[in-house]
This record gives structure tokens, sequence and C-alpha cells, in this order.
């Protein structure tokens, strides 16, 4: 599997990683997340795990259960992590606990090193029984509501280190920190190349129209993916470019509010047929990458984000890519160069109809875009940067890794 990134990930990384597996081999290392489907922890986790095994790695992916209060009670505190007002109780917080200690007693939390991602399964450090522990948190924790950010680090400032996405997300923990942006896999079925046939067979099962410039947003139905303002920026150039607009997105299981913002995002549409809602089932990565060929301009409107994975989706495809100025994006976007940083809907507005009258603009834009993904945020990179980490961690002290 590592041979078949050769030609397409930079060799340094490739090289790093065969060394890195040479002195971690025979050791395990465990993931712990929320959720098998859905989201890009779950996407980056199936594509890593086979890669860590074929290195001689012993790693294990464990997701843990909980009921309908659970994850409602965790996407509230996810959204208080990224500044949105939300009260967590006393018997909220214990409720979180009480389902982590259930899960304890159900998975085999035994391994040499144990990567636990996001707020979920935070409370799990209290149960550990051997290893190290690394906190992994890829939401934008920038401006969290205080008291809920004070109480999860109860659990995580526990953990023997933290990983963030972005320098600006790190908190004063009293552990070690670590910066790890997430990546894309350039050889799954959501980032492979794609046939014109198999292209085009998805444009016409979906009803995509491609005798016109498509924009496309592809996330969850999330208000901070901001799927109103995207409908907002459309219908400003729809006023002067013909054009169609498509957002599409997959169900989370962790996620509640999906339906909710669903709904809406249906009724503010209502009645323009150029606009195409597509909620598409788990696993459809080989739809998703047709439709990120198809588009002409490809958009992540956030208003907050951890990383946003789907720009170096659109970028690694050739695209030009415009994105809210939030989270990780501006660590994927370098303005004016790979793409457009925005602040507002008429910002957007602005860009994609720059992107859609100066094709030779967008054309050499998305080609240095996706020069940029390859050197920056391929998954050969990424997985390198956690083994280093953890191979840090076994030799703490040391100012130079040998390797």
């Amino acid at each position: 599997m590592i041979n078949q990134y050769s030609g397409v990930s930079p060799k340094g990384d490739l090289v790093l990683l065969q060394k890195l597996g040479e002195k971690l081999k025979k050791k395990s290392f465990l993931h712990v997340n929320s959720t098998r489907a859905g989201g890009g922890v779950a996407e980056i986790l199936q594509r890593m795990v086979p890669m860590l095994v074929e290195l001689g790695i012993k790693t294990r992916w464990e997701v843990i259960e909980g009921d309908d209060r659970f994850f409602d009670i965790t996407k509230k505190i996810h959204n208080a992590i990224q500044g949105n007002p939300e009260k967590i109780t006393k018997e909220m917080w214990d409720h979180h606990y009480e389902i982590n200690k259930k899960n304890a007693e159900r998975l085999d939390l035994e391994a040499n090193a144990v990567l636990i991602h996001d707020p979920q399964p935070s409370p799990l450090v209290k149960f550990r029984k051997k290893g190290k522990w690394i906190w992994r948190c890829h939401i934008d924790v920038s401006n969290p509501v205080k008291e809920v950010c004070d109480y999860l680090m109860r659990y995580c400032s526990k953990y023997n280190a933290a990983v963030f996405s972005v320098a600006r997300f790190t908190r004063a923990m009293g552990i070690d920190e670590f910066i790890i942006p997430p990546s894309i896999d350039p050889l799954s079925e959501k980032n492979r190349e794609l046939s014109a046939e198999e292209i085009h067979e998805t444009a016409a099962r979906l009803k995509i129209p491609v005798d016109r410039p498509v924009i496309l947003q592809v996330s969850r139905f999330d208000r901070f993916k901001d799927p109103v303002g995207v409908i907002e920026a459309y219908k400003i150039v729809k006023k002067y470019n013909d054009c169609v607009l498509v957002l599409a997105g997959s169900p989370a299981t962790d996620d509640p509010e999906g339906e909710a913002v669903l709904n809406e995002v249906k009724e503010y549409a209502a009645g323009d047929p150029d606009i195409h809602i597509l909620l598409l089932p788990p696993f459809s990565d080989k739809d998703i990458n047709a439709l990120q060929r198809i588009s002409s301009v490809v958009l992540q409107k956030s208003l907050k984000e951890g990383f946003g994975l789907t720009v170096s989706e659109g970028m690694w495809k050739g695209k030009p890519v415009i994105g809210g100025a939030v989270g990780g994006i501006p660590l994927q976007i370098v303005h004016g160069i790979t793409g457009f940083l925005v602040h507002s809907v008429e910002g957007a507005a602005f860009r994609i109809r720059q992107f859609l009258n100066n094709p030779d603009m967008a054309k050499r834009m998305g080609e240095r875009g996706r020069e940029y993904v390859r050197n920056n945020f391929l998954i050969t990179r990424q997985t390198r940067d956690y083994l280093s980490v953890w191979y840090s961690m076994e030799n703490k002290g040391k100012s130079v890794m040998e390797l």
C-alpha cells in the first residue's frame, strides 16, 4: 500500500514513514472516536489504519457507543467549544462521563499509544491502564465558551499530550502540545482520478446539468458550514451569471442537528430548480469525487471550522476554491494564490463571479492549489506526523530524533 504513493506523495514523507515504522514495529496503536461514518475523522481513519498495519504496527480503531441524549449533549459541547453560547449542566456532564465509563468497560483500551479523537470520548483517559495517551482535537477551540472548555480540560489535561490542527487552537494545558493538520488520501475513492464516463454517469444519475457552471459545497448540513449563506451568495451571482448550485452532504451518526438544518436549507432553496440539495448516503465517496470534478468553483463558506478537508479535496482536483477565513481553511488557501478567503456573503459572491468570468485565472489557481496540497496535506504526511509525536514521546528528553 505504501508503495502505491510513490510518485504521488513527496519522497521524503515515504522514507520517514518507513523508518518510523521500523522503530515502532510490533507496538500497539489504538484510535478511539465516536462514529465510523460521516465527517473527516472517520474518513481519515478508514485510510490511515490499514497503512499503519502495513508498517507493522498493531493498530486498532474503536468507536464509542451512546444513546441519543449522549450525542445531543456532545453536539452541544462541540458547538460551545466552537463559540456557540450553550449551557452544559452538571447532569449533562455526568451523563457524558457515565456513557464513557460504560464504553471503558466494553472496550479494550490497552495499547502502547492511544489517540482519543475529540470531546465525545475524552473522559476515557480516567480509565487508562498503560501507554502514552494523546488527545486529538479536530475542532476550532480558538474562542470557546469558557466554562465548557474549562470543564472539558479537566479530562484533556490528564493526557500525556494534545494534538491540534492549527496553532491558534492550542490551550495552556500543562502537557505537551503538537500541531498536525489533517489530510486527504489521494488514492481513495473520493480523490482518485475518474474517467469521463464515471463523471458523466454520476451527473446523469444525480440529475446535475453540466451545460452551465456548477458551484459546489460539500459538507455536513451544519449551521457552522453556513449552507444558507451559500444560497444567498449564489442568488447574487445568479443575477449576472447563469449557473447551478449543488449542496451535497452525508448524515453523521453523532450529529443530531443535521436533519433540522437540512430542512431549513430546503425551505430557503424552495422554488429554484437550479439549486440541487443532495443528502448522500454514507460512503458516497465516488459521487462526491465526480461532483467536485464537474464543478467550476468549490466553496467551503464556513463560519467556524476545525480544518475543512473539502478545501484540500477541491484543490487536489485542480479546482478554484473559495473558503471562509476561519479555522484551518487559511492554512490551505493562500489568498490570491491557491484560492480566495472570504468574510461575507457578498465577498463570496464577488469571488465566485471573478472565477466564472476569468477561466484562465481559475485554472492557474487550481493548478497551484493541487501542488500545495501535494506538499502539505496528503495522508502520508499526517501519518508520519502522528508516528513522529509517538516516537518523540517514547524518547522524551532527546533534542534530536535519530532514525
